[in-house]
């Protein structure tokens, strides 16, 4: 029987809550002796208008992918360290973040991948949240972490021992 975690599909965008997506990754690859890919998607940008005339970009492309590669790489390194460690590969590519994403899923048996939630979510919208629709292979979200917030008897107390002073 094929299990999911065998070839695992880690997106990241450089973002510490990408990192915990991987952590967790690396442990479900670790414990069912699977392997992950590390997929990091820069999309196509358009300069900025407004420049004179006559100004260029000297940006490459290979320039940029290798610059990326180079911070995966590191951000992997420091999450999967360890004798136990699952064996990890890391991929930068250019495209549209969606797009790449799923073309990659067609070689994995699932995606783990962090989502958004509240207002970024709502004004960027979630490339996790289209992969998971369309995704072939199935996907595990991980939710950015919860905020925490004070207890309102903390936030009262802390109120009238401020008027106090």
């Amino acid at each position: 029987m094929r299990t999911l975690f065998r070839k695992i599909l880690v997106p990241h965008d450089l973002s510490e809550h990408a990192s915990r997506a991987l952590a967790l990754a690396a442990e479900l690859a670790r414990v069912h002796r699977g392997e992950l890919t590390v997929l990091h998607v820069i999309a196509p940008y358009q300069p900025v208008l407004g420049f004179p005339e006559g100004v260029t970009w000297n940006l490459r492309e290979e320039d940029i992918v290798t610059g990326a590669r180079r911070s995966l790489e590191e951000m992997v390194a420091r999450a999967l360290k360890g004798a136990r460690a699952p064996r990890a590969r890391c991929r930068v590519v250019l495209g549209d973040p969606f797009q790449r994403i799923i073309a990659a899923a067609r070689d994995a048996d699932s995606v783990a991948t962090a989502g958004r939630a509240g207002l970024s979510h709502l004004l960027i919208g979630s490339v996790a949240e289209k992969v998971v629709r369309h995704a072939p292979v199935p996907v595990l979200t991980i939710h950015p972490p919860a905020k925490r917030r004070t207890s309102t008897r903390r936030a009262r107390a802390a109120r009238r021992a401020a008027r106090r002073r």
